[in-house]
């Protein structure tokens, strides 16, 4: 559903969001007891390649040779198509089990990966103004003592950090400790309180990866989901998980690198959802980056540092099959400074108003909790 543009005139972007967008919605699911996946796109994914506005009439001047791989690609909400990367995500588009939220972007509007990737984790309304992320205080919202996050990461992002329950996990790429070494580490802190609870911990997430080999099969979508699905459908595992991926920095030869990227993406939601199985009635995924990039093609077949991108979700719950959002074209009076795809709906918004339904707490609180300073 996209909405009529003119009914927005007026309203500041950061002002935009759960009370411009309809509500994204979610169907009866099983257990209740509710999980989320943020994938992170670091480096500037370009929402225009990922759900493109094909139906736009400014779409192929603007994009040339990057345009020609939807010629086939089936339209999705009269206006857009997915990249024919996205296999299995148009299979879950097609059940109600994916939808997007277009021409959204963060508080942040300059174009730097460090400060952007900053706010868009920490969600401040400038570079470095909190030292905690919005998952570490989502993670204090949920109604559940043992409510905890986790990253597949060596060290713990800024979303994840704060006061909160929070760890990481990443395969080591050394051989393994042997048993009798570890159970003496173990007998060392046995006298300490809080670094026996927190050897415990690591030595329970360390069980739950068995099997999960280290170096190449860390880098491959399918073995990184595999393993977030065993730390989220464990009886005392973690609720909330945060998946970091790059590449999605495209300024040249972006028609090659944005399809592999994409299809490794595809590969990593889709093996997220055999790999939870029920449980993903009970999951929702959101995919997000700190920026997009720009509406044009540049001099080397690639684009470069833009603002509006597009914020994805999933979920075996999810009320989806739609692209939600204000699309506002990409005529150049339309553009955002001349350059940009403008943005039309805050992602912190999509965001809040997202987890407070999928999590069934109160959007108000949810969004002040999230965003404290916005």
């Amino acid at each position: 559903m996209i909405l009529n543009r003119r009914t927005l005139l007026g309203v500041s972007a950061a002002t935009l969001g759960a009370a411009a967008l309809p509500k994204v919605s979610f169907a009866a699911s099983g257990s209740g007891k509710k999980r989320l996946v943020f994938v992170l796109q670091r480096g500037a994914a370009d929402g225009l390649g990922i759900v493109a506005p094909v139906g736009d009439p400014d779409y192929a001047r603007l994009r040339g040779a990057l345009a020609e791989d939807y010629a086939e690609a089936p339209r999705i909400s009269g206006l857009f198509a997915l990249h024919p990367s996205l296999t299995k995500s148009a299979e879950m588009f097609a059940k109600g089990e994916m939808m997007a939220v277009h021409a959204v972007a963060s508080y942040y509007r300059d174009r730097s990966h460090f400060d952007g990737q900053n706010v868009l984790e920490s969600g401040g309304t400038r570079p470095y103004e909190r030292k905690d992320g919005w998952l570490n205080r989502l993670v204090g919202l949920i109604p559940a003592t043992d409510a905890s996050g986790i990253a597949i990461s060596q060290t713990i992002p800024l979303a994840l950090q704060g006061p909160n329950k929070s760890s990481s996990y990443a395969p080591s790429r050394l051989p393994d400790a042997a048993d009798d070494y570890m159970k003496r580490i173990g007998n060392l802190y046995m006298n300490d309180p809080k670094l026996h609870m927190l050897w415990e911990e690591s030595i329970a997430t360390r069980q739950l990866a068995e099997g999960m080999d280290g170096s190449a099969n860390m880098r491959q979508a399918a073995d990184v989901a595999a393993l977030t699905s065993r730390m989220l459908s464990a009886e005392d595992g973690a609720r909330i998980a945060m998946i970091e991926t790059s590449g999605w920095d495209t300024h040249f030869g972006q028609r090659q690198r944005l399809g592999r990227e994409l299809s490794r993406l595809d590969t990593l939601i889709a093996s997220l959802k055999d790999g939870l199985g029920p449980l993903w009635n009970d999951t929702m995924v959101i995919v997000a980056t700190e920026f997009g990039r720009t509406a044009a093609i540049n001099g080397t077949n690639g684009t470069d540092h833009g603002t509006a991108s597009a914020a994805l979700l999933y979920g075996g719950s999810l009320s989806g099959g739609t692209v939600l959002g204000d699309w506002p074209g990409l005529r150049q009076g339309d553009l955002y400074q001349n350059r940009d795809l403008k943005p039309t709906a805050s992602l912190e918004n999509v965001i809040a108003s997202s987890v407070a339904s999928h999590f069934a707490l109160d959007p108000e609180i949810t969004r002040r909790t999230l965003y404290p300073s916005q």
